[in-house]
């Protein structure tokens, strides 16, 4: 009798707990992980501080999978966190681990991968293509077969899709060999190749683009494989919301539009930093420079700063072109950002007088941020390479400048220490990480050109002038003002 009440006693209490238990079940059940996400207020990205992916420019968060990513989450109307590991692998361990929702770091979405992951629909495609180095006397691979017959060093990134896809060529090439790195990125492997230390890298081709104009003498041997997808990495989930969210994103007509600008913006930037093409400065001398030669003068007797460095910024800029705009946002002669016309009170970037008289007030409050101490040119050089890259990296590569017992004031010495922030061994140790280090040695180095050639071409044409003015009756009265317009102006 007692195991009988008992026994309805206890039944009665489970049918009482489910009663309470079962709608907090079901409402617990009914979040998703997508509403889970909206619902905390943020989603977290998992990807590398490297060119293609996140890096700090100018002080504001930049690259691809960023750019992708926020876009995401503002579509979403929540904020974007950023999961940094310390290596490629640990995109991995982080997405197993749950630590992050999405994984963005131009992952290839490979078949082996595609055994542990989901992956989104793509959002670019690429091959893999073997990188080597030109050499006189010594023709390029022209396929694999013709590679392991050199029996030369390649080195590829640990855990990378590159890596996997040796192994695969290993089953039916079991002579190919390759060293495989944890240390180095894609960036420090290619310059390995650039300096001679190993033979050949492998890369995304899209990377290889975006990067190859800052390592000249670097090319594609060959394509490994066809065109293969990148794509958004996640964790299989019992419910698939936020794969569904991410690839109705990814779908839309207007992020099909974004990843046509990013990749403009991240990926097809020919290094006009490298450019320097004496022909069509002479021609833009002879065409452009007339009509907006005299502003130049005007910001001179505004600011004190040399027109002659301010023509030359110009000119770098946008090769004095009044209706340039960059796929970035700046606009007009002297190319500035929004913010910085604001600061210095200009209306219309592409107005050449506004673009130029402005410009060189912008350029005043760029340089009171470099030291005094630092003396002239070198305070120019490192202003113009702070304007470029941002101060905070100009810092860093001044740390690094003095830790090797160099000189962090000096601009030949700190200029050797800028690219070594493309290098994760050297950017992960100090504050604002990864940058294109190589570009602001470019921009102040064709500034500096520009200057040379600037001077040599009025040179020439107050040389023309002084042939015309001895051809000339010695008493025109016109003489002496016309002296004065050329000679003098310049001098302001």
């Amino acid at each position: 009798m007692f195991d009988i009440t008992r026994k309805k006693d206890a039944a009665y209490a489970l049918a009482i707990l489910l009663l309470f238990c079962i709608p907090a079940l079901l409402s617990w059940n009914s979040k998703t992980q997508l509403g889970a996400i909206i619902e905390s207020g943020s989603l977290k990205l998992a990807t590398r501080n490297s060119p293609n992916t996140y890096f700090i420019e100018k002080g504001q968060p930049a690259g691809f999978e960023y750019d992708l990513a926020k876009a995401y989450t503002e579509y979403l109307g929540i904020k974007l966190e950023l999961v940094l590991p310390s290596s490629f692998g640990g995109l991995f361990t982080t997405m197993q681990n749950r630590d992050a929702h999405i994984a963005g770091a131009m992952l290839t979405a490979t078949d082996e991968r595609k055994q542990t992951f989901n992956f989104s629909t793509p959002y670019l495609h690429t091959t893999t293509a073997l990188i080597y180095r030109t050499t006189q006397g010594e023709p390029s691979p022209k396929n694999l077969e013709d590679l392991i017959s050199r029996n030369k060093r390649l080195v590829v990134i640990a855990n990378s899709s590159h890596s996997e896809l040796l192994k695969n060529l290993a089953t039916q090439h079991p002579e190919l060999k390759w060293e495989e790195t944890t240390e180095l990125s894609a960036v420090e492997l290619l310059e390995k190749v650039h300096k001679k230390e190993i033979d050949y890298t492998i890369t995304d081709s899209i990377a290889f683009d975006a990067q190859q104009s800052f390592f000249p003498g670097l090319n594609k041997a060959f394509d490994l494989d066809e065109e293969q997808p990148l794509a958004w990495m996640l964790k299989p989930h019992s419910d698939n919301s936020l794969l569904d969210s991410v690839n109705r994103f990814l779908a839309l007509e207007k992020t099909q539009k974004l990843i046509e600008e990013l990749k403009v913006k991240y990926f097809q930037r020919s290094n006009s930093l490298n450019f320097y093409d004496t022909a069509t400065f002479r021609k833009d001398m002879q065409t452009r420079f007339p009509k907006i030669e005299q502003y130049f003068f005007m910001a001179e007797q505004e600011t004190d700063i040399d027109w002659q460095l301010l023509a030359a910024i110009a000119y770098q800029e946008s090769h004095w072109n009044p209706k340039a705009v960059s796929p970035t946002g700046v606009k007009g002669i002297m190319m500035l950002t929004n913010a910085a016309a604001k600061e210095v009170d200009v209306t219309d970037r592409t107005d050449p007088v506004q673009s130029i008289i402005g410009g060189a007030h912008y350029l005043v409050s760029v340089m009171k941020k470099i030291p005094e101490r630092i003396p002239q040119p070198d305070h120019t050089w490192f202003a113009l390479a702070g304007y470029n890259v941002g101060y905070g990296h100009l810092e860093d590569a001044r740390v690094l400048t003095s830790r090797a017992g160099l000189n962090p004031d000096k601009w030949d010495d700190v200029k050797k220490h800028l690219p070594l922030l493309t290098q994760e061994k050297y950017y992960s140790t100090v504050r604002y990480g990864y940058a294109r280090g190589y570009e602001p040695v470019h921009y102040v180095s064709n500034i500096r050109k520009y200057i040379e050639l600037l001077q040599w071409e009025i040179q020439v044409r107050q040389a023309k002038k002084q042939d015309e003015y001895a051809d000339m009756d010695p008493d025109h009265e016109s003489w002496d003002s016309a002296i004065i317009q050329e000679d003098i102006l310049p001098a302001l």
